[in-house]
């Protein structure tokens, strides 16, 4: 073998390595952030149904005779802002996410006042319509604990593939930035209460 070839083949071992390392990471980066792209469209997708639900709810409430017009328009309010604030999975910024969850907070808030004051209208209580909206937005509270649950868990493991040493050598290459994490609004740990003795005595 001629002297010359030995460092061409060292060379070329050593560029075959690094291709290997970089197109591994890459590919193991991509699935994962696209995995937690999925999570977050269902966070989204776990609120817009409880944002549909308080739709449908606001109309039945709207039937009650002198019900509180301040509180309905508090929740058709902070409803159409929690719609009206979404975000691109590709594009899950700090700030942006923040943004997000200020708006469902509000949202959340709104409901629970809603709620509270249906207790002075018995026949908000014993209504079929709302006994069924009330059942539905409990699953729909769970629902939106688990999306979230699931989308950090997902950011987590994404996150922690591109800062990892050596890995985060090749991450600013590749373009592949940190994700934000869902953080959950002090107190917003409780699903807004949705729970209603109807057979209460006053």
């Amino acid at each position: 073998m001629k002297k010359w070839l030995i460092p061409v083949i060292i060379i070329a071992l050593v560029a075959y390595a690094i291709y290997s390392w970089g197109k591994g990471f890459n590919n193991e980066a991509v699935v994962l952030q696209e995995d937690a792209k999925t999570t977050w469209s269902n966070v989204e997708s776990s609120y817009q149904r409880r944002n549909d639900l308080i739709g449908n709810l606001v109309k039945t409430v709207q039937g009650a005779a002198d019900f509180e017009k301040e509180t309905l328009t508090q929740v058709i309010e902070a409803r159409a802002k929690a719609t009206s604030v979404n975000i691109n999975a590709g594009d899950l910024t700090p700030d942006k996410m923040a943004q997000f969850q200020q708006a469902q907070a509000g949202m959340s808030g709104a409901l629970s006042k809603l709620l509270v004051s249906v207790e002075r209208y018995p026949e908000l209580k014993a209504n079929a319509n709302f006994l069924e909206l009330q059942s539905q937005l409990e699953g729909t509270e769970n629902r939106i604990n688990v999306a979230r649950d699931r989308f950090n868990e997902g950011v987590n493991k994404y996150n922690k593939h591109i800062k990892v040493f050596p890995n985060s050598l090749l991450a600013g290459l590749f373009n592949f930035d940190e994700m934000a994490r869902f953080k959950a609004n002090p107190g917003s740990e409780n699903a807004p209460d949705v729970n209603f003795d109807f057979n209460k005595k006053k």
